[in-house]
């Protein structure tokens, strides 16, 4: 359990600045929207880290002060950070309180961190189904959890998939596929789907009318019968990039029709794999480099216009699929530790560099050993 931590320290403050130039107390502060999951994943020996430019929605000319209330952990110029020891197993609360020039405080929210043990899932057996876009299909991500898993003190692991593109390590598979969106998955269909990519996997042709999904026949014909203990899915770029930034209502409409895909294809998972635990990736953010999106749209999109859409996605995502753990739903933090400075290259928008794709799988590593450990402790795998 975690150690006796004296009172002093519980109520000592991590203090941090970001960004420029000044702030002051009477200028609009609005468009803060400090977000945070309600709870993040740590185990021992990995590194996790808050970068605190991806919890707000904040113009980028502002001063503000981020101080970290938590026991565990410490801050920097851009971020807290923590590397667990297996004597910090527990949960424990983190707050983050923002603060104007003046230090007078204009938003705040709390989140719990929960460190598993190293060895969760020891001696186990699991099965793996990740889905999702081309930060999949790149599988680097995918090989990182795979790295880690291979680790001392973890389960033995298969990964299910149609799909091992040429940078997939061995046995790394996936159903991840550039420019995807949930609703692809739901409805794409070719009748030769000889190539990865041109029909969704879950998708067959009716005996009678149109394809349907069809995700139990997906695990027979696909997967010997074999049923996932984890779904793991990250989706939301490609559904949501062309959103109008400008118009909060009409955003709002237009996410409205990604979250009824998202539902129908997350309904079909759980009939089809009542026993396995399905993690939604909150979607990560994009480049801090307003050149990389020049280079990529040639003014087509900003980066402020999707700094704008994916904070609001993520308010969105937490919003759907926090409490959803009876129907086995859970949020996986996907947008909390990724540095987007130094985890993406100069010249791309919304793909990280191999440390960055690291980074989600870490955090995905967190998550899974997070349900080994509380599954573990019902005899529930």
């Amino acid at each position: 359990m975690l150690n006796a931590i004296s009172s002093s320290l519980m109520q000592s403050l991590l203090v941090c600045w970001l960004m420029t130039s000044g702030l002051a107390a009477s200028d609009d502060v609005r468009t803060i929207h400090l977000v945070l999951p309600p709870e993040f994943y740590a185990v021992p020996d990995v590194e996790s880290n808050i970068y605190f430019s991806n919890v707000v929605l904040a113009v980028p000319d502002s001063k503000l002060s981020f101080e970290v209330d938590c026991p565990l952990g410490h801050s920097d110029s851009a971020r807290w950070s923590l590397t667990a020891r297996e004597a910090d197993v527990g949960s424990v609360p983190l707050t983050i309180h923002v603060k104007d020039v003046d230090r007078n405080v204009v938003e705040s929210a709390t989140s719990k961190l929960t460190i598993v043990p190293a060895d969760a899932g020891s001696g186990k057996e699991i099965n793996l189904l990740i889905v999702g876009d081309s930060l999949t299909h790149a599988s680097v991500y995918p090989n990182e959890i795979a790295r880690l898993l291979d680790g001392p003190g973890n389960p033995a692991w298969t990964m299910l998939g149609t799909h091992k593109p040429a940078g997939a390590a061995a046995h790394v598979a996936h159903e991840g596929y550039g420019g995807w969106t949930w609703a692809a998955f739901n409805e794409r269909f070719a009748a030769d789907a000889s190539v990865p990519g041109r029909s969704s996997p879950f998708v067959f042709p009716a005996v009678e009318g149109k394809p349907g999904l069809n995700v139990p026949r997906y695990f027979d014909e696909h997967c010997a019968g074999t049923r996932p203990d984890f779904i793991i899915v990250k989706l939301g770029i490609n559904d949501c990039f062309g959103f109008d930034a400008a118009d909060a209502t009409l955003l709002d409409a237009q996410m409205d029709g990604m979250f009824e895909q998202a539902e129908k294809l997350l309904a079909e998972f759980c009939r089809a794999a009542p026993d396995a635990d399905i993690g939604v990736c909150l979607t990560t953010p994009g480049n801090s480099r307003d050149e990389a999106f020049v280079a990529n749209y040639q003014g087509r999109y900003s980066r402020a216009g999707w700094k704008t859409i994916q904070h609001r996605l993520v308010e969105r995502q937490i919003r759907q699929f926090r409490e959803r753990e009876p129907e086995r739903i859970f949020i996986i933090p996907t947008e909390l530790d990724l540095d987007t400075v130094d985890g993406y290259p100069a010249d791309n928008a919304v793909h990280p560099n191999t440390s960055g794709y690291q980074q989600i799988g870490k955090t995905v590593f967190a998550w899974l050993k997070f349900r080994l450990h509380a599954r573990g402790s019902v005899g529930d795998l």
